[in-house]
């Protein structure tokens, strides 16, 4: 054999051969079909990732920072609606709405619901498994098993992995100052709707609205209020007691508390005194603070005047009563001094000098005969006297046989200190420029002659212990005993005093009363007004006047050359 190399030969049909122009045309259309497939699957990822952008980029940059409100599967018509909160006159929040959950079962997909109702109790001890599995057991579609579950909850729901179990996107009322101005915030309920308070009053204003509505309320001052009266309900084993501070030239309330209060975020227990509004919708005998009222107008009728006097060594008696002083003085008083010395006998002649008609029509001008208007429901009507006749004259004049709110007494002493304009009780903020005129009950003069008496009594008089060092306060006690079963009860009283500050121009009053305190050894056993009410109406001033803008001043001489029997008056409380 050759020892050439061995080269195998190629078939003829192996080799490479010209495509012919049908082969050619074929390629170039698989070509074409390729191109246009990879074409369209570009648009599609295209668009899907357009898609993607434009859904990140909505819900990162065109929406609230914040979950969906409610899980996809909930239905249209269970969407609630955002509720604006409420603050105080200087933009604190006092409520509310915060992000929450719910949880809700459909039974009808739960396979077990013993297993699942033992497995929720184990993460949701507040939870009733025995009533959770009969209504799971139920046969409905929808039952809610428990509201407001916090974070780690629903982390621990989810965890369990049962399905039929969902977790609805909801809200609930917060009130960040819990106890604090309860009353006056009220709260809601589950739904979100007003139950009670500014709440309710407010509730179609805050409903689907984002703009917060502002209170007159300054929760400074509400603190101050709130923590005076608890002090001296725990000093004198009180059972209650009810403040009002008001800016005597608006109406505005400032700080309105009522004690026992309760807290709004947990009402779960809550007693009916708690939620009860001693401050708006309680109503009282307030006993002597009615003797403003009464020589307000025995002045402005001209009934009487500053110069006047009564002898007041005889008891008065009507009917079946007997109207006697507290502490007589036995002889002839000036009108001054029948306020500063609080003598019931005085004041019943000043009322009788002006008769009963227009007594009537003044206390209705002041609105303490009238139900008063406020934002909140939880407003009382006063008890006035069924028929108004000569006796009834008598006893109003000394603050016996009608009964009113706190609120009631701080407008009517507004009007009276102000110059003589009263102005409706508000617990809405005020625009500065808000026309606050009121209506005209009382003179100028005659509103100048009540400040002097009033802060005469301060010094001198039966409100001493209100007396706040540089504030000019002036006021007037009350004490009244309690009717209880319709006859008069010693041992139960209420003890109040009404005041104003500072007195040379008057731009707050503040009414503060404790129910039944108990005499102390301190005290000698009384709980009257000057011993149980006016020490708080001092600490109130004391605290609140520097955050009003209120300097203190120099203690005053009080005299006053064209009322002579001013002085007289005080050289004889002297």
């Amino acid at each position: 054999m050759s020892k050439r190399a061995y080269r195998p030969q190629i078939p003829s049909n192996r080799r490479k051969a010209r495509p012919t122009a049908q082969e050619t045309n074929r390629y170039k259309s698989h070509l074409e079909t390729g191109r246009t497939r990879l074409i369209a699957a570009g648009l599609i990822f295209a668009v899907g990732f357009s898609a993607v952008t434009l859904r990140l980029a909505d819900l990162t940059l065109m929406t609230e920072a914040s979950e969906p409100r409610f899980a996809k599967s909930e239905p249209a018509n269970r969407l609630t609606v955002a509720r604006a909160d409420i603050v105080d006159r200087n933009g604190v929040v006092l409520a509310t709405t915060l992000p929450t959950a719910s949880l809700y079962a459909n039974p009808k997909q739960i396979s077990d619901p013993v297993q699942a109702a033992a497995q929720l109790a184990g993460v949701l001890p507040d939870l009733d498994r025995d009533e959770v599995h009969k209504r799971m057991a139920s046969g409905k579609s929808f039952i809610y098993i428990q509201r407001n579950l916090t974070p780690l909850q629903q982390y621990q729901v989810n965890a369990l992995g049962i399905p039929g179990l969902y977790l609805e996107r909801s809200e609930k009322r917060f009130y960040p100052h819990k106890r604090l101005a309860a009353h006056v915030l009220g709260f809601t309920d589950i739904d979100d709707n007003g139950v009670a308070g500014a709440e309710l009053g407010l509730d179609r204003a805050l409903q689907g609205s984002d703009e917060a509505r502002a209170l007159s309320i300054d929760m400074r001052l509400q603190h101050i209020l709130a923590d005076e009266l608890t002090k001296q309900i725990e000093k004198f084993s009180a059972i209650g007691a009810a403040g009002v501070l008001m800016d005597a030239r608006s109406g505005e309330v400032l700080a309105m508390a009522s004690l026992p209060d309760f807290d709004p975020n947990d009402r779960e227990g809550i007693e009916e005194d708690q939620i009860f509004n001693r401050a708006s919708l309680g109503i009282y005998e307030v006993g002597s603070v009615f003797k403003v009222f009464t020589t307000a107008l025995a002045l402005e009728s001209g009934a009487v005047k500053l110069s006047d006097g009564f002898d007041v060594r005889k008891p008065i008696r009507a009917a079946r009563f007997t109207i006697r002083d507290y502490k007589p003085k036995n002889r002839w008083l000036s009108i001054p001094e029948i306020f500063i010395y609080s003598s019931n006998i005085g004041t019943v002649h000043m009322a009788m000098a002006t008769g009963t008609k227009r007594q009537q029509a003044f206390l209705e001008a002041l609105g303490l005969t009238r139900t008063p208007k406020l934002e909140i429901a939880e407003v009382g009507a006063p008890a006035v006297p069924e028929r108004w006749g000569e006796v009834s004259t008598m006893t109003v004049s000394y603050g016996h046989g009608i009964s009113v709110s706190p609120l009631q007494v701080a407008a009517a002493l507004a009007a009276v200190v102000n110059g003589g304009s009263y102005h409706e009780p508000t617990l809405l903020k005020r625009a500065a420029t808000a026309q606050t005129e009121g209506h005209r009950v009382l003179s100028e003069k005659t509103s100048a002659a009540l400040r002097k008496l009033m802060r005469l009594n301060v010094l001198h008089g039966t409100g001493r212990k209100a007396d706040a060092q540089g504030y000019m306060v002036g006021g007037k006690t009350g004490t009244a005993d309690k009717a209880v079963n319709g006859r008069y009860d010693k041992d139960k009283r209420i003890a109040s005093f009404a005041s104003a500050f500072p007195m040379d121009d008057p731009r707050y009053v503040l009414f503060v009363m404790v129910d039944e305190p108990k005499g102390l050894k301190e005290t000698f056993g009384y709980a009257t007004g000057g011993w149980v009410a006016a020490p708080v109406v001092r600490r109130i001033v004391e605290r609140s006047a520097p955050l009003l803008g209120l300097q203190p001043r120099l203690p005053e001489k009080f005299e006053d050359d064209q009322e002579p029997l001013l002085v007289k008056a005080i050289a004889r409380a002297d």
